[in-house]
């Protein structure tokens, strides 16, 4: 499994990513070709002990900032002859020599960057990001959570199939309940967008249950939900602030007093296996579902341990064939499926 990673991608870039390529040499042995300007990057390795034999530099002297938008950002991403550590990554990718790339880095610069040099898989308008939220009994597949923040019905039934598809390849769900996000249960809740997206998946073959509240969403009721990216992205940052506060305020009360002290010390290991469920780091990247390739973007404030799980994330996804999954389910499913017009007339 060959894995490009963009060092200039996290915050705190190259530090997190050098140390989650040796972690990943250590553990899988396989190559890692880890891009950006290739004398800092061997400078810093030969002080954490040395080139691994499984890292493989590559030069790349430019990079995609958190600050490049519009037609910077473009130029960047579109350029045949660009340098970013982003474009000469998902290159890799694009001419067979590596089968997924990841980046912590700009999330638009990413998904610009892959859609203009790798395009959008057969049969899709637009590609949409994924990621996993901890649920009762398990894991809930999200999508979009910010690649598109306007979205039309036909959208939402694409990302609905890619969703299915991404929870039976990597959690192993056969046959996913599919729910898409809304304000209430009923068929006729949620605003236009909701409403006319409603009948697409009641009528797309895929196991939809309808509409989906947050109630049933955290209590583990669907396998996939899909919404706009505007809203996604609102949840899942709300989401994580949420976990993270009453992580904190457990925290403080345990600690004040000796009787509680003592009973975090019993409950510890309850509290480390919240942990691992809740920490975003245990998954470290999402999928850019929809791109023909594999591109995976982490939080730009990712960590080493964070930068690891998102190697271990694209190398399932690649053991699972996820890409071949889903080009073949898009056929499947999207090809002869009837315009949102033709329903509507029919």
């Amino acid at each position: 499994m060959r894995i490009v990673l963009d060092a200039m991608g996290s915050d705190n870039c190259p530090e997190p990513e050098l140390q989650a390529s040796i972690q990943a040499a250590d553990e899988w042995g396989e190559p890692i070709f880890l891009v950006g300007p290739i004398d800092q990057l061997k400078s810093r390795l030969n002080e954490l002990g040395g080139v691994p034999p499984s890292v493989q530099l590559v030069d790349a002297q430019e990079t995609i900032t958190m600050n490049d938008k519009g037609l910077k950002l473009a130029l960047k991403a579109k350029r045949r002859d660009s340098k970013t550590s982003m474009a000469v990554g998902i290159d890799l990718v694009k001419n067979g020599g590596a089968d997924a790339f990841i980046t912590a880095g700009n999330t638009g610069g990413a998904l610009t960057t892959a859609f203009f040099r790798l395009g959008t898989l057969k049969g899709l308008d637009r590609p949409a990001l994924t990621t996993l939220i901890p649920v009762k009994d398990g894991f809930c597949t999200i999508l979009d959570i910010g690649a598109n923040p306007d979205c039309k019905p036909e959208h939402l039934l694409q990302f609905a199939v890619m969703g299915c598809v991404y929870s039976n390849a990597v959690l192993k769900i056969e046959n996913p309940r599919l729910g898409l996000l809304s304000n209430g249960e009923e068929a006729g809740k949620g605003d236009q967008l909701v409403r006319e997206t409603f009948p697409l998946l009641e009528n797309s073959g895929l196991n939809f249950i309808g509409n989906v509240e947050g109630k049933e969403l955290f209590g583990g009721e669907a396998d996939v939900v899909v919404t706009d990216g505007f809203t996604g992205n609102v949840m899942i940052k709300a989401s994580e602030a949420v976990a993270k506060l009453l992580t904190d305020i457990l925290k403080e009360e345990l600690m004040s007093s000796t009787r509680s002290k003592i009973g975090a010390l019993l409950a510890k290991p309850a509290f480390v296996s919240l942990k691992s469920k809740m920490d975003p780091d245990e998954i470290g990247a999402a999928p850019l579902l929809g791109i023909n390739g594999l591109v995976f973007v982490g939080h730009g404030r990712s960590n080493a341990r964070a930068i690891l799980s998102a190697i271990r994330t694209a190398r399932n996804a690649i053991g699972s064939n996820l890409l071949s999954a889903l080009s073949i389910a898009i056929q499947d499913r999207l090809a002869n499926m009837p315009s949102q017009e033709e329903q509507a007339s029919a």
